[in-house]
């Protein structure tokens, strides 16, 4: 696992977080698309449907490779999220607040994987599964147009108290 680490720092915190209800829906999907790719060329050949549906199902396939596990670390300088092929590290000292997450339903259940979305005015990237609660880091300077990053965990309340611990530790 320390071959996933940005930083050579000793995680204080990791987690390592899979959905087996995510990863079964979007091989579902995968297998569907395949499907209606396969008939639809039977019944007319190649045409733009079928590469379409060939695409949707390629598309599926990526997200059942690429988001079977959120892996979160926490060392005395970082917070690291990884999801696949996608990573995105905070500075500590760039986090102004960390909280659990409390948005309306409608916004959480937009669906698993990495989301970018505006919550309170505030444009925000979400590491998610559908499952588990969420945290979320505001920062004090923007990462392009990002204000906030919120991501899964199955310990919410531990995330909070060790970002808030070390933000304030190191003054």
């Amino acid at each position: 696992m320390s071959k996933v680490l940005e930083s050579p720092a000793k995680p204080i915190y990791l987690e390592e977080i899979s959905s087996p209800k995510t990863a079964f829906f979007f091989l579902i999907l995968t297998f569907l698309f395949l499907f209606m790719a396969v008939v639809r060329w039977i019944v007319t050949g190649m045409d733009w449907l079928a590469g379409f549906l060939c695409a949707f199902s390629a598309m599926f396939l990526f997200y059942v490779l690429n988001f079977q596990v959120l892996l979160i670390i926490i060392t005395p300088g970082v917070l690291s999220l990884r999801f696949g092929i996608f990573a995105w590290t905070v500075p500590l000292n760039n986090i102004a607040d960390c909280r659990i997450d409390d948005i309306p339903l409608l916004m959480r259940i937009g669906g698993a994987g990495i989301h970018f979305m505006f919550i309170r005015k505030r444009y925000r990237v979400s590491f998610n599964f559908l499952e588990y609660p969420r945290v979320v880091v505001s920062l004090k300077r923007k990462a392009g147009l990002v204000s906030d990053i919120s991501f899964t965990t199955r310990q919410p309340g531990k995330v909070v108290k060790t970002i808030l611990g070390i933000k304030s530790a190191s003054g």
